[in-house]
């Protein structure tokens, strides 16, 4: 595959923030884009299941994956076994590239989640289809959504961890860039452009939003506590490194209202 070379692309979880992200950019750059999802009218998929894939994956020549689950046991059906049924269906189906959406140290931090994330970049590796890994850093928009759910309860529990956010619309033009070129056998990793505490990132948003939520400190305790103090959620030499910052981010987030 070479840049001029127009692509028919599904993309797994295309129905979500980073999935809708990826699938735009693709269209954008003229490829055709299939998204697939359990949500989707034309390409409904059930990656725990198997449902709908052979249809979807007919005639595609490169799949994303950015399908997700936040729940543990959610996860393994999901990305860890829905990871082997998308493989399978992919190797029938001819499917040249399989670019997998991951984060940057899941292998680091022994917490079920990420556990699963680790799990299923084993899956892709071992695989049937060519692939590349897209690793990114934790999303603004996640820890803005996490210090706003904390903030109905009027305070913001959080232990020391170190973070280099980056904003889901760089990781999607990454991964874009990653389902147009060749597949890799390898990781490309993507971070924000700066390192912060969690605890600096929530002054940060309590400055920017307004909010009065009570800051508290927690010590978390065992090997998860101490793999994410020693910042196993980022990098110091990212691939692709994305250029706005997170308090960027919330200002502009809150001049769109």
């Amino acid at each position: 595959m070479n840049a001029e070379e127009k692509l028919t692309i599904a993309v797994a979880g295309g129905t979500g923030t980073l999935g809708r992200g990826v699938a735009g950019t693709l269209r954008s750059r003229g490829h055709q884009v299939r998204v697939l999802s359990r949500r989707s009218r034309e390409y409904r998929v059930d990656l725990t299941t198997g449902e709908g894939l052979d249809r979807a994956l007919a005639g595609c020549d490169v799949v994303v994956d950015a399908s997700n689950s936040t729940s543990p046991k959610g996860a393994a059906r999901t990305l860890v076994d829905g990871s082997r049924r998308l493989l399978a269906a992919e190797e029938a189906a001819g499917v040249r590239h399989h670019v997998c959406v991951s984060i940057v140290g899941c292998e680091r931090v022994p917490f079920g989640y990420y556990r699963a994330k680790a799990a299923q970049e084993r899956v892709v590796e071992a695989g049937p289809v060519d692939w590349t890994l897209v690793r990114a850093t934790q999303f603004h928009e996640l820890v803005a959504g996490l210090f706003t759910s904390m903030a109905r309860f009027g305070v913001l529990v959080l232990p020391r961890m170190p973070l280099r956010t980056v904003a889901s619309a760089e990781v999607a033009l990454a991964v874009a860039d990653a389902a147009g070129g060749p597949a890799l056998r390898g990781r490309i990793e993507v971070a924000g452009p700066e390192t912060a505490d969690v605890r600096d990132l929530a002054r940060q948003w309590r400055s920017v939003t307004g909010s009065r939520a009570r800051m508290v400190p927690l010590a978390l305790p065992g090997a998860v506590g101490r793999a994410v103090r020693s910042g196993a959620l980022t990098t110091d030499r990212p691939d692709v490194t994305g250029t706005t910052t997170f308090v960027e981010w919330l200002e502009e987030r809150e001049r769109r209202g």
